[in-house]
């Protein structure tokens, strides 16, 4: 505040000091050209000087309060938002510039609302997500210091089921906080996507009982050269392919797909599962956001999967979007990756 008092100062002895120089070089001027100036002469000069004052101060005083007002609205609110004040917001002046700045200033105060919410919708969800597991866990130990449960193999294996969802959670928080913040150590290669695509579905497909689901590849003629980490693709496509199993019923379908594009390398993951709604297609990456709460639980996900698959992706200058023809009707991830040199 003090910064635009010594503005508004500094305008005022700006207007007065274009008076002071125009009277001056009039009298130089009129002396210049052999003009002398007699008393007679002065009057007319003074009042012309003392008019010119005026306007200038009316002038500075009208122009102050055009760009000063605002200026101090946008100080202001910036210590509330700075004192955790995330929904204030400023008015829009008349002025271009000024409303430009005011625009500027309302987005930036918008994401930081935004931010914020996320960061309080993030502290409440660990919570929810902990608090599962630990609960399962203190009722095995209840359990077992009453005499219900005895320490067999069954319920010791139980503990330990509960213990390795924290040690899963723990870890994707882990992951997704350094992909955020780009602490994530990455080693392009280029590598044939064809390949990496079979071996995740001979992995998943030996894990799944027979005759559950069935997973296919359906890849070109000839490999799909892409320049990414490796491992980190096979992480995001176990990841998808994991999902779409999940939520794809007894007798279903998952085929991963894949096509080239120009100066990209496409993999579709195209399941006949649960589907997507609508409502929920541009929600899917948030952390922790789930479909299907009850069965993502039930199976022990953590609900950041696709979050840090993104991130991911976005590290290895790609993408993954996701479609889906509505409930009931299967579901398409779709991840874009560079391509490498065939």
């Amino acid at each position: 505040m003090t910064r635009l008092r010594q503005l508004r100062w500094q305008l005022v002895a700006a207007q007065l000091l274009v008076v002071v120089v125009g009277v001056t070089v009039l009298a130089v001027t009129a002396d210049a050209t052999g003009a002398r100036l007699v008393a007679d002469d002065l009057r007319p000069l003074a009042a012309a000087a003392l008019a010119a004052a005026a306007v200038g101060l009316t002038t500075s005083v009208l122009l102050l309060r055009q760009i000063l007002r605002p200026l101090d609205e946008i100080a202001r609110s910036s210590e509330r938002i700075a004192a955790g004040r995330y929904d204030e917001r400023v008015a829009v002046p008349a002025s271009d510039e000024l409303a430009a700045v005011a625009d500027s200033f309302n987005q930036m105060a918008a994401a930081l609302e935004a931010v914020e919410a996320r960061r309080i919708a993030l502290i409440g969800n660990v919570a929810h997500e902990l608090r599962t597991p630990l609960a399962g866990l203190e009722g095995y130990l209840e359990g077992l210091l009453d005499g219900v449960f005895t320490a067999d193999p069954a319920t010791l294996h139980e503990l330990q089921h509960e213990v390795r969802r924290l040690h899963r959670l723990v870890d994707d928080l882990q992951t997704l906080s350094n992909v955020e913040a780009g602490q994530i150590h990455l080693s392009p290669t280029d590598f044939d996507l064809v390949a990496l695509a079979r071996r995740v579905a001979a992995q998943l497909g030996a894990q799944t009982p027979a005759g559950s689901v069935t997973i296919d590849v359906a890849p070109d003629d000839s490999p799909i050269v892409v320049h990414a980490d490796a491992d980190r693709v096979a992480q995001i496509v176990l990841n998808l392919v994991g999902n779409a199993v999940r939520y794809t019923a007894e007798g279903g379908r998952v085929t991963i797909r894949l096509r080239r594009d120009a100066g990209t390398a496409c993999l579709d993951v195209i399941d006949t599962g649960i589907g997507i709604a609508a409502a929920d297609l541009p929600h899917l990456f948030e952390r922790f956001y789930r479909v299907d709460r009850s069965r993502a639980r039930a199976s022990g996900g953590s609900g950041i999967g696709l979050t840090v698959s993104r991130h991911l992706a976005w590290a290895m200058g790609g993408d993954i979007t996701a479609a889906s023809a509505g409930i009931g009707r299967g579901s398409t991830f779709s991840v874009t990756l560079p391509a490498g040199r065939s």
